[in-house]
């Protein structure tokens, strides 16, 4: 096994100011439609260029952010989803995922933690609203929400954990934005079927990933913990399963179990999991980890194959930055916002 260079030797080393040049990198590269590119083809997909707008939210690029939050508005569909892959604004995979849509709440109220402006979250708050009733009107009586809709407008009949639980969070957000802005026409519905999509997750047997047996994926070891809805027994079981099977002492946690490769998205969602479980020092460690693949300005690859010791693909993505500054702010506190994945923002407002 090979590591890459030892950049980042000791917390010193991460001020805010390094992480908001990590925002600035996202910026760097937004096109000026206001899309986000996830690659070096410079295509995107909705739920990676909402992910990129908490990097430049917690950088406090308002001109990027609400530039990004524009592509979102202007490429909407009529029925409140975004299709599943993007070249700018020409759609060029048109299935419609139902996680993507309900993520702009959660990019929507990190927005307003950070900037106090409320008069911009009401002007979001339309396709907020039509985004999260899109996903949450396909929910079935068990609780879960199908994982997509077909470029043919049929129901693809899988329940991804993974999807399920950011979509729990969005949901959650959707409620507390509701709260901020005093409209309650949806808050009743919301909260049933956020409650409903809870049980599911805390009792997941038989329910999800029934087309394709995701267990492989270290996303569905943790994001379940991002979710919100799990209790102390439960975070500590998950966690364990991940430090068994996927984490790589001193490099980070791999995407897949029999891949040796680590990713820096992965690792950065299983620190904010950390913090969320009351793991902070693990996550600390971890962060010191990962942050040593990157390039020399502190940037990050989206991962590092420790077999054939390179940097693989050799991308820096842009909601791969973006997940490793959040990863930091949920670790240090630099912004108003970083408590958004540690509590439930349903209940601050």
């Amino acid at each position: 096994m090979h590591k890459p260079l030892n950049r980042f030797l000791t917390e010193e080393d991460l001020t805010n100011n390094f992480f908001n040049n990590i925002g600035k990198y996202i910026k760097s590269i937004q096109l000026k439609s206001g899309a986000i590119p996830s690659d070096d083809n410079q295509n995107h997909d909705p739920w990676d260029h909402i992910e990129s707008i908490l990097g430049l939210n917690f950088s406090k690029e308002l001109n990027s952010s609400k530039s990004a939050f524009t592509w979102l508005i202007n490429n909407q569909n009529s029925d409140g989803s975004w299709f599943s892959k993007y070249d700018d604004e020409t759609p060029i995979e048109k299935n419609k995922p139902t996680h993507f849509g309900p993520y702009i709440a959660l990019a929507a109220l990190h927005f307003y933690k950070i900037f106090d402006d409320k008069e911009y979250l009401r002007e979001l708050w339309p396709s907020i609203n039509s985004a999260v009733n899109f996903s949450i009107d396909l929910q079935t009586a068990n609780g879960t929400i199908p994982w997509s809709i077909d470029s043919d407008g049929l129901i693809e009949e899988d329940y991804l954990l993974t999807g399920s639980s950011s979509i729990l969070k969005s949901i959650e957000c959707a409620i507390s934005i509701a709260k901020i802005l005093q409209d309650n026409r949806y808050i009743n519905k919301w909260t049933q079927s956020y409650r409903s999509l809870a049980n599911a997750i805390k009792n997941p047997a038989n329910k999800f990933d029934l087309l394709k047996d995701r267990k492989s994926f270290s996303m569905d070891w943790y994001y379940p913990i991002i979710s919100g809805c799990l209790n102390e027994s439960e975070k500590l079981a998950y966690i364990d399963k991940i430090f068994k099977d996927f984490y790589v002492k001193d490099l980070g946690v791999k995407c897949v179990v029999h891949e040796p490769w680590i990713t820096v998205a992965e690792t950065s969602e299983f620190i904010i999991s950390l913090v969320i479980a009351g793991r902070k020092k693990d996550a600390q460690k971890l962060l010191l980890d990962v942050l040593n693949i990157s390039d020399e300005t502190g940037i990050p690859y989206m991962g590092w194959q420790y077999e054939e010791n390179i940097f693989w693909p050799n991308e820096k993505p842009s909601w791969t930055s973006s997940a490793l500054i959040i990863a930091a702010d949920t670790i240090f506190n630099f912004s108003n916002a970083a408590n958004l994945f540690t509590s439930d923002q349903s209940t601050l407002y």
